[in-house]
Formats: C-alpha cells, structure tokens, sequence
C-alpha cells in the first residue's frame, strides 16, 4: 500500500478540516463540515483513518516519532554519542507523554479517540463501521504500549475529551493508571481489533492492519509485559503465568498467520524489495513509494541516511555504520560462534569477514567486500588508511563499517533519493522468535530449540548434524536458551530497531555498563603493492580480499573515547517531564527518578 498514508483531511482536537476531496457533496464547504457529515460518507470516513495510519505508522527502524528516534545507537550494534549511553538523561529528555503540540502522543489518541467515538452514530452499515473502527482501535492499543514501554502506567483516555476551557483543563488533570491496567486496555482493544479485521486485504488495500498483524503485535505486548523489566530490579525475575500469556497469543499468531499465507520469505536480503502479497515475511508494514511529485512522493529516507556518502549523490549521512562488537556477534558459517574449537571453520580478526554466517555478508559491508549497489554488482568497497588518509573519496566511515541490509542494489545514483521500500514493522520472523522465547521461558525447549533452527536454516546456515551450528545442550538450560535466542535476535534483526528494547526489556542494557563500544582502522602496511597504495590503485579491484589482506593492519579502537557506557537505573521507566506534571499535578513521578508511581504494580 503505497499511499494510503499521504491524507488531505486534517482532524485537530475534535474540529475537522476537509480539503481537495474528490467527492464533493452539494457544493458543501468541505472546511466547514460537521461530523455528522463526514461520518455519514464512506470515503470522508476513510480519509479520517488514513490520516490516523499515516500519524502512528511507525518509520525506518520502528521509529514511532517520539524522543528516541532510531534507537540503533542506544545500545551495541551502532554507535552515537547520546544521553542514553552516557548516563546523564534527566526526566525532562523523554517528552512523549507531554501534549504541547499535533505531534504528542496523546493529541493522537485525542484523533484516534474522536474517530472511534464519531463512528458510533454513524449511519454506515455495522460491518463497514466494525471494520474502520478496528484498525482505529488498534492504532490506539499501538500509541499505549508506546507511551507503556517508555514509562510503565500512563492515564488511559478512552474518549475524545473537551479540547477549550478552564471545565475542559480541569477534567484534563488525570492521575496515571497502572501499568497492568494499562496492559489490560491494549489487550482489550486488540482483541477487539483482531475480531473484526480481516485475514488479508484486498490488493489495493495491502498494508492496513490485518487480524494476523493484531496478533502479531498483541504477541509483542505481551511478551515484554512478561520479561524482566515489567516485574523487578533483577534481570532473572520471571513470572509462569505472564509467559505463559504470552506464549498462548504467540502460539495463535504464528498458526494464524501461517493459515492466512505468511511465513518466511526464502531470501534474507530480497525480503526488503518483494512487494505486496508475495512477500510473505511482511506481517505489518509502512508503504513507502518512488514517487517525485510533491503531491504524491512518500520516499523512506533510509537510503540517504545509509550509504557512504560517495555512493550517494553526495546525500548521505553514514549514520548507520555497524560496530564491531556487531561484527563479533555473528557465527560461522556452520553456526559456530568464531574462536568455537567444535567449529569446522578458522576465525582470526585479520580475517574476520571469512566464512561467516550467510547473513553476515547481507548486512556488514566492509573493506575489499564486494558489494552490489548502484546497479552494480562488481562493485568493490574500500576503506583503508594509508598513513593517515582514507581512502574513501569522501566522509570516511567512523566504525570501519557500512550497513548494506535492506540498501537496493539496483538504484540508480540519482535516484537515491528517492528510495521507497517499504519499512517492515513486523517481520514473521519476529513472530517465530517472539514464540521461541516464550516457549523456553515456560518449559519448552524442544519447540524453541526447532524455532531457532528454522531461522538459522532460512539464513542459510550448513545444516551439519541437522542442528545448525546449535548445541543441543542448551534444551537443559533456561538461561542457556535465552542467550541463544537474544544472540539470534541481534544477527536477524541487525539494525532494525530492535536490539535496544530487546535488552531494555531484559534488563541487560545496564550490564553493558563500563563497556566501550568499538570499530576498527584498518590500514595498508609499508611494503603493500602498488594497485593498493599508487593514486588511482590500478588494479586494485581485481585482488581478492585475501590477497588484499595480506597488506593490511587491523587496529580495534575504541568509538566512545570520553565515557565508558554508564545507564542508569531510570533507562527501564523513563521519568516523566517536569512541564506534564506541572500541567496535570494528578500525575506522579516514577520511583526510579525521585517519585512514588510503581511501574511494577
């Protein structure tokens, strides 16, 4: 669905403004229409709703639009300079529970609450009412567990409340609710939502929320809701009938989705650039186009964000480069961890791109890696030093590293701008391993062992004895397979967004602590030949990357020069802003920053 996200109707505090409709009724003043109006037409009602899509679809990486933005550099796998990592965030950094502006999370919800509730007298039939109602309700259970995540319980608004006056700020002043009623609200709406959406879309409504993509996501709520940073301080804490929860809506998910066609799609890198229906790996998705015209154009941005700046018209930030301790993480090509001596393959850093998991090479580009890209499937990418200079025409990359994963190789350089795949919210991936972790958390080692082998047999894995590089001695160890499915969670969603709230939602950001975060240099040594080091490297691109490397130095240096990783308590609920609580003196500050809300309870 490419541009049901691109609306012409404005909804701002109950009052709605209609412009350039297509179907014009009776010469009505369309700015002036009242609600009875609007949800009297089928097509008015619809714009209504892709308005909503197009405010809470989240983009690239799962931003959601709120203080965090990506989060690739808020935890291992990428790195930036921030607050988070620091350990210097004050309660007023998260701004995502204030209301200042269109932008808030609760003006939102103030959209999505008036559109459900204008639905209600709405003279449409029930069925077509029912159907647009619950991708609304679903939106609002997706803005809660958002604002949930980030600080435990939040007030529940569930109606569309007075927008003017001194009767309407004083009903505003709501305390927070807690955050197990919080979770039994969104559960709620997504039940609901799941009752009445459909199994799939027709063509051209591919891309709006279906019943599996409800369950999908109910199956992500629910198993944060059980993971430690829900129930204490500690990060072994465990609750059996939270994931016992969790693995019932997981379980229903996958065997949904399975009924309704999904599954994974057979290439790991292609997944990005498979369109509509014959992707089956695309559970929940934000469409995107290649569109140029200012009316129409809904282009991702990623792209330019990613590439190295000389592969990209000059564009490009580079913001997305790679760590080496991401590098680090991905085993063998027969599932090894590198260094393993039951491994059939030889690791050394001098060498570390070889014989590595398949999707290594889909995601890291490195020095000497040969990388399809600009309609070029010859291309050569270098980053060595010689002496002190790059060899990088332009913006030299930071890590050592580029992020290739999801980067089209058949764009042309000018129309990298432009770029449109679309983003993949929930992958059916995720959906395989959200249930492995719940399947292991409640005893059931054998169906999460079978789940993680058939993510590592997608990736293209050697089978060996037909575990795939896994050790079956980790079916007799909890924490053993939770290790073992954290570690493929970071390798198969490799700078997705994910890594960050998968070890928040652990608790295992603060065990990161005192770490440095690192890449490396590699440079071209003193007796390097010519084609390496001679201006132009004639020839250059004809060596393997073996033969290259016999002329190079590999230094790992550190990326966080001035501060060791240090978060703090607080990273788990974030404390809420100091103007919140001045506007609503209802709500109190969490216990972690100074208050006494429990996000616990």
């Amino acid at each position: 669905m490419k541009n049901i996200y691109i609306s012409l109707l404005f909804v701002l505090f109950g009052t709605i403004i209609l412009s350039s409709c297509k179907k014009v009724l009776d010469k009505q003043d369309l700015n002036k229409a009242s609600p009875e109006l609007v949800f009297s037409d089928s097509i008015l009602v619809k714009q209504q709703l892709d308005y909503i899509y197009n405010q809470n679809l989240p983009t690239w990486f799962g931003n959601t639009g709120g203080s965090l933005g990506s989060t690739n550099g808020l935890a291992d796998d990428g790195y930036s300079d921030n607050k988070y990592v620091q350990g210097s965030l004050t309660i007023n950094d998260v701004v995502d529970i204030g209301s200042t502006n269109t932008s808030g999370n609760y003006n939102k919800l103030r959209i999505i609450n008036t559109f459900i509730d204008g639905l209600k007298t709405s003279p449409l039939p029930n069925d077509q009412k029912k159907r647009f109602a619950a991708q609304a309700i679903f939106f609002r259970a997706f803005r809660y567990f958002d604002l949930v995540r980030l600080y435990g319980g939040v007030p529940l608004i569930l109606t569309p409340l007075e927008g003017v006056g001194p009767d309407a700020k004083d009903a505003a002043k709501l305390p927070r609710n807690s955050t197990s009623e919080c979770i039994k609200q969104i559960v709620a709406d997504l039940d609901t939502a799941i009752k009445y959406l459909p199994k799939k879309w027709l063509t051209a409504d591919y891309g709006r929320i279906t019943a599996g993509g409800a369950m999908a996501f109910k199956g992500r709520v629910l198993l944060t809701y059980a993971s430690p940073q829900f129930l204490s301080g500690d990060n072994t804490a465990t609750d059996q009938s939270r994931w016992q929860t969790a693995y019932e809506a997981n379980t229903l998910a996958y065997n949904y989705l399975i009924s309704a066609g999904y599954g994974l799609n057979s290439s790991y890198d292609g997944l990005w650039f498979t369109e509509g229906y014959a992707n089956p790996e695309a559970v929940m998705i934000t469409g995107f186009n290649t569109s140029q015209g200012q009316q129409t154009s809904n282009n991702n941005g990623y792209e330019s964000s990613t590439r190295p700046a000389y592969l990209s018209s000059g564009n490009s930030s580079s913001s997305n480069q790679p760590t080496w301790d991401l590098v680090q993480s991905y085993p063998m090509k027969d599932g090894k961890a590198p260094g393993s001596p039951s491994s059939k393959y030889t690791y050394s850093v001098q060498n570390f791109y070889k014989n590595r998991d398949p999707r290594f090479d889909k995601t890291i580009a490195y020095n000497g890696s040969t990388w399809s890209i600009n309609n070029n499937p010859n291309y050569r990418l270098w980053t060595y030093i010689i002496g002190t200079k790059s060899v990088e025409p332009v913006g030299a990359t930071t890590t050592g590293f580029y992020l290739r994963k999801a980067i089209d190789p058949t764009l042309a350089l000018n129309n990298v701008p432009y770029a449109g795949a679309d983003w993949i919210e929930i992958r059916f991936a995720e959906v395989v391993l959200n249930l492995a972790e719940c399947a292991a958390e409640t005893g059931r080692m054998d169906e999460a062992f079978e789940k993680l082998k058939t993510i590592r047999q997608r990736a293209g894995i050697e089978p060996g004895d037909g575990n795939y590089g896994l050790d079956e001695v980790i079916k007799g160890d909890r924490l053993q397979m939770i290790n073992a499915i954290m570690l493929e969670r970071q390798i198969e969603f490799a700078f997705e967004g994910k890594r960050f709230w998968d070890l928040r939602r652990r608790r295992l950001l603060t065990a990161l602590n005192g770490k440095q975060r690192s890449g490396i240099k590699i440079s071209a040594t003193a007796d390097a030949p010519t084609n390496l080091t001679a201006s132009g490297f004639p020839g250059r691109d004809a060596l393997s990357a073996d033969a290259a490397y016999t002329y190079f130095t590999i230094t790992v240096v550190p990326l966080d020069t001035k501060y060791k990783i240090g978060y703090q308590p607080g990273i788990y609920f974030f404390g809420i802003p100091t103007a919140t609580i001045n506007s609503d003196p209802a709500i109190v500050q969490t216990n972690t920053w100074g208050g006494t809300f429990d996000p616990f309870k």
